[in-house]
């Protein structure tokens, strides 16, 4: 079982609440942690499911395992009332914190965090992550104005959202880390990426298919000022 350091401190609401609950059980049996669940309009509506190795990688391979395990039983839960498009991932570079770990991991690089209860009526930080204890992470804060606090802790239970800054030396250390998508897995990907996605007036008949077959394609890409990600996508439709 999950230590209190390893448990999400930020989780979602509504819709993404329910499809959370469904998948974590089946994620962290397959040995991964997930991340973060993000319901869409992109495509009409994409459920995305973030996830990763507790050392903090995630392969193409990876994402693949992931979406064939969900798969099923989302089309027996059936959380979402509209046809959607199901996308797994890794964090990416610039990648969210929900965990106490995941500040641990990235101590020393520049985040932007936003509070669910304000500070001192400030909501909004961005500084460098100087710390992590039983109920706080500290912050330290470049750009403040002369005589005001540069440090400042902020109360783990009052997270809305947290991610990292994408900065060359956080690419550099993810790298080095092996926490960003490996050149073997963009290389093998290449091979698929055309197939991945039906464009706009495609000639296919009929609603998307059922089934973990339809995520027998992947890729891992580099979307803009997020850094690499490795994506499974697949169609899927409510039942009527």
């Amino acid at each position: 079982m999950a230590n209190d350091r390893d448990k999400r401190l930020i989780t979602e609401t509504g819709v993404a609440a329910r499809v959370a609950a469904i998948v974590e059980p089946v994620v962290n049996d397959l040995g991964f942690d997930l991340v973060r669940v993000k319901v869409s309009s992109t495509n009409g509506c994409t459920v995305q499911i973030m996830a990763e190795r507790p050392d903090g990688t995630m392969s193409v391979n990876d994402c693949e395992a992931v979406s064939r395990a969900v798969s099923p039983v989302l089309d027996l839960e059936d959380p979402v009332p509209q046809a959607y498009y199901l996308e797994v991932s890794s964090p990416g570079i610039d990648r969210p914190l929900v965990r106490a770990s995941d500040f641990e991991r990235w101590v020393g690089y520049d985040a932007k965090i936003e509070m669910a209860v304000p500070l001192d009526g400030c909501k909004r930080f961005r500084g460098f992550i100087r710390g992590v204890d039983a109920t706080t992470v500290e912050i330290e804060l470049p750009d403040v104005k002369e005589g005001l606090e540069r440090f400042v802790r902020l109360p783990l239970m009052d997270l809305g959202d947290a991610r990292l800054v994408l900065t060359d030396d956080l690419v550099r250390e993810s790298l080095r880390r092996g926490t960003a998508p490996q050149a073997e897995d963009e290389a093998d990907a290449e091979t698929d990426a055309p197939a991945e996605e039906e464009p706009a007036g495609s000639d296919r008949k009929g609603p998307p298919s059922h089934g973990p077959g339809r995520f027998s394609r992947a890729r891992s890409s580099d979307l803009p000022g997020k850094g690499p990600k490795a994506t499974a996508k697949g169609p899927k439709t409510p039942k009527e």
